[in-house]
């Protein structure tokens, strides 16, 4: 039989007729001691103090199935419950809406009870807010509200800094193409485009306050030499502090435009770019002092030829004194890449998710490790069929340590299953809870225990029409 959350007034009722039939009893051994109550209430009240809160995230439908533009609604169990079969969970009837134009950027502290929200686009975003998990939809906000729009615009690219739910940072890049204003439209050559300019926006945000810490801007240049050619930083994304807290790592993509075609109309991006015929540069990411946020350098990998900057979920983590960073869009497939104490790629570290998965094209869409550097990934590869909202996505299980990656078979998998938009993954100890169901239909939560790479079946996912989970938190 399947369990479902029953709402306050209910849970009242059920009380009160229970409590009548106790009172009319004249059976003797079937009453209860004020003592036994009160014992068994407070053994309840222990084990929900410490269990910790899983947060489900659906993003509704917009107009197509699967954009999910219709909105993020977010709802919490234990972790007891988000094991158990037979308890359902629907966030889009019984969820609480989180404040987005779109799909709402979410962040939870370690131990789940606080979800952390900057609203993407529209009217509100930019803004930050913060909720104490309470438990099925009931989110309560906490501290006070505040924009980061005037820094980094009303999308911004945001995560929460693993420096003990402290701090938050988001950042933003502005481009412009730079010609020869001496020329006309007519005469057009190699020698009319300069560059492309690359302003940096980096704010970082004290999550316990709602109050701004730090703002920076930068004006970052990748080399004259490359800027000549047309290549630029066009997207940053996924800040991430090193081990020793006094460097920031930020996630970049080339992008390049060709000097030879550049159309001078702006209004029209598509004439300005032309990404399908360059030479695909090493992979590259952004580095600042922290917590300053100067003295900018660019770090390059001659191991990976991919974008780290990500897309939803967090990209890049600190294990073991290192950080480790997927990367996407790379010609011999997704990379995890490792960044040593130094501060510069270790390229002795070779870790090739093709190799490792027996496939080709694969590229990270989402990834989380545990405590001890075994992590699952989701992914998807030249071999995914297209569903209903993009290619079909699959999860692995990984080992930092020994360079390996196996697919979970125990997960099922589904054409409409789509993790592109996938942002987060639950972590309690050695365990990774993670969200399944295909667009528009009902999945479950699963649980991967890392250590053995055991997979629990947990809660059902109730789904709504065209929409998806993006994950737990």
């Amino acid at each position: 039989m399947k369990r479902t959350f029953l709402n306050l007034n209910t849970i009242a009722s059920i009380l009160l007729a229970a409590g009548l039939i106790t009172a009319c009893s004249s059976d003797d051994n079937n009453v209860t001691t004020e003592a036994e109550s009160e014992t068994e209430t407070e053994t309840e009240e222990e084990a929900t103090e410490n269990a910790r809160w899983i947060t489900i995230a659906g993003a509704k439908m917009g107009d197509e199935p699967g954009d999910g533009n219709g909105g993020t609604l977010i709802y919490s169990v234990t972790s007891e419950d988000a094991k158990d079969p037979t308890v359902q969970i629907d966030p889009f009837n019984n969820g609480f809406v989180a404040p987005s134009n779109r799909t709402a950027r979410l962040q939870a502290s370690e131990d789940g009870n606080t979800i952390f929200n900057i609203s993407y686009a529209g009217d509100t975003g930019g803004n930050y807010t913060k909720y104490s998990v309470e438990g099925a939809g009931v989110f309560n906000q906490t501290g006070t509200e505040i924009s980061i729009a005037p820094y980094v615009g009303t999308a911004p690219r945001w995560i929460k800094l693993f420096d003990g739910d402290n701090t938050g940072c988001a950042v933003r890049v502005d481009v412009e193409h730079i010609v020869d204003e001496n020329d006309t439209p007519d005469d057009i050559t190699d020698d009319t485009y300069i560059r492309t300019s690359q302003t940096v926006g980096i704010v970082t945000l004290n999550l316990v306050d709602s109050q701004i810490n730090k703002y920076q801007q930068i004006d970052l240049s990748i080399g004259e030499e490359l800027e000549s050619q047309g290549y630029y930083i066009g997207r940053i994304d996924m800040p991430t502090l090193n081990a020793a807290g006094d460097k920031l790592y930020i996630g970049a993509r080339m992008n390049k435009v060709d000097p030879a075609t550049l159309s001078r109309d702006e209004e029209n991006a598509a004439d300005l770019e032309s990404d399908s015929d360059y030479e695909v540069l090493g992979s590259k990411t952004i580095v600042v002092d922290y917590p300053s946020l100067e003295n900018p350098t660019i770090i390059t990998s001659t191991v990976g030829h991919g974008d780290t900057n990500g897309y939803r979920s967090i990209n890049s983590f600190e294990y073991d004194g290192s950080v480790y960073q997927a990367n996407q869009n790379d010609p011999e497939g997704s990379y995890i890449l490792k960044i040593g104490a130094d501060n510069q790629y270790d390229d002795s570290y070779a870790f090739n998710l093709d190799d490792a998965l027996g496939i080709t094209g694969a590229y990270v869409l989402a990834w989380r490790p545990a405590a001890n550097g075994k992590a699952v990934l989701a992914y998807r590869h030249d071999g995914s069929v297209e569903g209903v909202a993009g290619a079909q996505g699959f999860f692995a299980l990984v080992d930092l340590n020994a360079q390996t990656a196996v697919r979970i078979d125990d997960i099922p998998y589904n054409p409409d299953f789509y993790l592109f938009q996938y942002q987060g993954y639950a972590v309690e100890g050695t365990e990774i809870y993670l969200t399944q169901a295909p667009v528009g239909q009902n999945g479950n939560i699963y649980v991967v225990e890392t250590e053995t790479g055991e997979v629990i079946q947990g809660a059902e996912l109730i789904n709504a029409e065209g929409s998806h989970f993006i994950g737990a938190w």
